[in-house]
């Protein structure tokens, strides 16, 4: 096993040099550098990360706490969280806690125990005083979700004008009976595109029926099933706000399962713009998150945080874009 004095003895420096070239590459010359990293490459030196670890007392490992990694929403937003991290020399342990709470929680033990060296959640759904306990001790960034008046850095898009402009889509292609279903409402995701639809149907003086406003959970059995619910109705909706895709690929299916077509019988909009979003049958018009960008921008502010580096401002809102495809029309009364 090649050892970091056999690399400082190939490459005639010591090995505090071998280690600075490791770890703080800045503070050596550039000659000093390429000469230490080539012995390094010829004997194929492993450093080890456990020494480095006790020394430093880093893990260069980041803990990232998802709701749901089988929503393709999700699994970008993490590839954006992971580009950034390894180029960083970080490595990504991932939590998925499938939406349980009990789970949520569990996770931030990996933080408590020093296992991580900071932590991005892409989950707010515990309680916002154990979020804000975490992020006085240890660098916290949240990322999709936002816990109201935090001081937490957070990476998000405004969820509510984004439901803005799905709504006011469907009422300007005529549609006034307009279903919503919602994510889980004790999530602010969930809140947030509920208000953005009440908004907008206040704003256009529409009626909002109690029994077309329905909670969902984000996954497409939600959808089919809520959707079915609005179709024995005896004046089903015209058009249907899902609050993300997976729940409105749930209610278009839920359509045609009827002998309805999208969107010929009901408009549908989702929310999200996944991939399978533009290869559905009908491709569907949706609300686009700049997933992958949100995770490279919540990665560089963890960076800055474990780094004791100062930090501009503590809310980035990004660009969400109406995605105009194939599942809405215009309706005549």
């Amino acid at each position: 096993m090649v050892r970091i004095i056999d690399v400082a003895k190939k490459a005639n420096v010591s090995t505090a040099t071998v280690s600075r070239v490791l770890s703080k590459p800045n503070t050596v010359t550039e000659e000093t550098t390429e000469k230490v990293l080539q012995v390094i490459k010829e004997l194929n030196y492993q450093p080890n990360a456990l020494a480095r670890q006790l020394r430093t007392l880093e893990t260069k490992t980041i803990l990232v706490i998802v709701p749901d990694i089988t929503n393709s929403f999700f699994s970008k937003v993490l590839r954006g969280i992971e580009s950034v991290a390894v180029i960083n020399g970080y490595q990504v342990l991932l939590g998925d806690t499938g939406n349980d709470l009990e789970r949520e929680n569990g996770y931030l033990n990996i933080l408590l125990q020093k296992k991580a060296d900071g932590m991005v959640l892409l989950t707010a759904r515990m309680k916002s005083k154990n979020i804000e306990e975490m992020a006085l001790k240890y660098p916290v960034v949240l990322a999709c979700e936002y816990i109201e008046g935090s001081a937490i850095p957070t990476v998000s898009i405004n969820n509510i004008s984004g439901a803005q402009k799905a709504t006011e889509y469907l009422v300007k292609l005529g549609h006034k009976r307009i279903g919503f279903i919602s994510g889980p409402l004790d999530g602010v995701i969930g809140q947030d595109r509920l208000k953005g639809f009440y908004q907008t149907m206040a704003r256009y003086n529409l009626t909002i029926e109690s029994v077309l406003v329905q909670e969902g959970n984000f996954f497409y059995e939600s959808g089919f099933n809520i959707m079915n619910q609005f179709l024995d109705l005896n004046h089903p909706p015209t058009a249907v706000f899902a609050a993300n895709d997976e729940m409105a690929f749930g209610a278009i299916n839920a359509i045609s399962s009827k002998g309805l077509s999208v969107p010929h019988d009901i408009s549908v909009v989702g929310f999200d713009d996944i991939k399978f979003s533009s290869i559905f049958k009908p491709a569907l018009t949706t609300i686009s998150q700049p997933a992958f960008e949100m995770g490279t921008m919540a990665m560089k502010l963890l960076i800055k945080l474990m780094n004791k580096e100062e930090i501009e401002r503590h809310q980035y809102l990004m660009e969400d874009q109406l995605i105009i495809r194939d599942s809405c029309s215009t309706h005549i009364s």
